[in-house]
């Protein structure tokens, strides 16, 4: 059951908060247990001082669980107590962890217009039936879970959905390039969710080296997603992390020795061609991020596009930044690419297929930099036009592995591959008016984009079963108004 008037985009703002409160409750019941059977209650009382999160046992599950009226002001004052006995950790200028406003917005559960009992009383109900221990659901299990919910909310949420979920595969694929190694810092200036914060270091657990001692930081400018990113990295048992809630291009929340802090991995997916930012404090950035110019009005892509260059490592700082195709060849932008172009920190350009992003056709590329560029790289720049590398099944698009490996083997590789990547060198860019758009380099063989009659066929029948589907369901509620 939904709570009143409340959309999917919304709903989550109810759901993951039940999620990480369960959660944290039960793995401290679990941890008690275990040290009261090791030693005894007041080995465990003195063992719990030190566990990772304080959880007051006024605040507990338990106690809002057994509560019979005003359970939404019991869930915001067990949420505050919380949040209270967990502050962040001052580190080398930065806050580490820490609770503080991890539950969100929590006005949302006193409004009894929408949040009335009866609902709340449901919802705790259908969340009590389940054990959230490290036991019955580890880390990673605990983390995949929370990564499912996210995703279906992408899918429910329409238009909103970019807001905080990016297609996985896509990341895997930006991970894979990156390559971030042990005792390395890794950034997101947008992070959404913290997916790509979290695939990064999954890269890196996969492959069996130490990842915990990755130093992770993020922002994000929703109050919302800033704390479900926090929730999500907590959930995936990943602790040393600063992720602040603020505007990245009015107020970097990352800064050191006078400038924006330098990262070894920075990944990225900005928001698109925002037109609602402030040009002006941009033009006069005390920061120094306008190196390459002053982007349009219309469009705030190079500002973030700045802002990430001026935030990677001196000596092997590289990036992954998801972009509209745009930014390889609009005329507004000519001389800050121009400028980008000279600098030869420009490393890969990735055009990908369509329909990779929830509720859009759009095809983004990827673009990849790098500092200390190795020699084979210097003075050049390798196009991969992918864009057939896509699989559609149920009205989802996504990346299959042997389409990565394509990608990541023709990267590492930096060679030209006929019809799929070209290595281009900045004097060729240069004479091309400094154009970046892959088809100007990338020759490719036009039937490639032939649909056969029955794959054609079966993509129309796909569709037209949805809508079907989607028209009865519409009836359904109709006739129960």
């Amino acid at each position: 059951m939904r709570p009143y008037d409340a959309d999917a985009a919304a709903y989550k703002d109810y759901i993951f908060p039940l999620v990480f409160f369960k959660r944290i409750c039960d793995v401290r019941d679990e941890e008690y247990a275990g040290y009261e059977q090791e030693g005894g209650k007041e080995f465990a009382d003195m063992m719990m001082q030190d566990s990772p999160i304080q959880i007051p046992m006024e605040a507990h599950w338990n106690v809002v669980f057994n509560t019979t009226e005003n359970i939404g002001q019991a869930l915001v004052d067990a949420f505050r107590q919380i949040e209270l006995a967990n502050p962040g950790k001052k580190i080398d200028g930065r806050v580490v962890g820490g609770l503080e406003g991890i539950f969100g917005d929590k006005a949302i559960w006193t409004n009894k217009n929408k949040m009335p009992d009866a609902i709340i009383r449901n919802l705790l109900n259908s969340f009590n039936k389940l054990t959230l221990s490290l036991a019955a659901c580890p880390a990673d299990e605990m983390g995949t879970g929370y990564e499912y919910l996210i995703g279906k909310f992408a899918d429910d949420a329409g238009h909103t959905a970019q807001e905080f979920y990016t297609n996985r595969t896509v990341v895997e694929l930006m991970a894979e390039i990156l390559q971030l190694q042990p005792h390395e810092s890794i950034y997101d200036p947008t992070c959404g969710s913290g997916g790509m914060l979290i695939k990064s270091l999954t890269y890196l657990k996969d492959k069996g080296e130490e990842w915990r001692d990755v130093k992770v930081f993020g922002q994000e400018i929703n109050a919302g997603t800033s704390a479900i990113a926090r929730m999500n990295l907590y959930l995936h048992g990943i602790h040393d992390f600063s992720i602040v809630n603020d505007d990245t291009l009015e107020r970097p929340a990352f800064i050191k020795g006078g400038r924006v802090q330098q990262f070894n991995v920075v990944l990225a997916n900005p928001p698109y061609s925002i037109k609602t930012w402030n040009r002006e404090a941009f033009a006069h950035d005390k920061w120094g991020r306008n190196f390459l110019g002053v982007p349009p009005q219309g469009r705030a892509d190079y500002a973030f596009f700045q802002h990430i260059i001026a935030s990677l490592d001196e000596k092997n700082g590289r990036c992954a930044i998801l972009f509209p195709h745009g930014v390889l060849f609009r005329d507004e932008e000519t001389h800050m690419r121009k400028e980008l172009v000279d600098l030869d920190i420009l490393d890969c350009v990735i055009g990908l297929g369509p329909n990779l992003f929830f509720n859009a056709s759009m095809e983004a590329c990827i673009v990849i930099c790098r500092n200390g560029k190795p020699d084979s790289h210097k003075g050049n720049v390798l196009f991969i036009d992918a864009k057939e590398e896509v699989t559609r099944k149920n009205a989802q698009s996504y990346l299959e592995p042997s389409h990565i490996k394509k990608i990541v083997d023709a990267y590492n590789q930096y060679v030209s591959i006929n019809g799929f990547a070209q290595k281009v060198s900045i004097e060729e860019i240069k004479n091309n008016d400094d154009q970046l758009k892959i088809q100007s380099y990338v020759k490719t063989d036009n039937r490639s984009n032939v649909i056969a009659f029955n794959d054609s066929y079966k993509q129309w029948d796909e569709l037209t079963e949805g809508n079907h589907s989607a028209i009865s369901e519409l009836l359904k509620l109709l006739n129960h108004e």
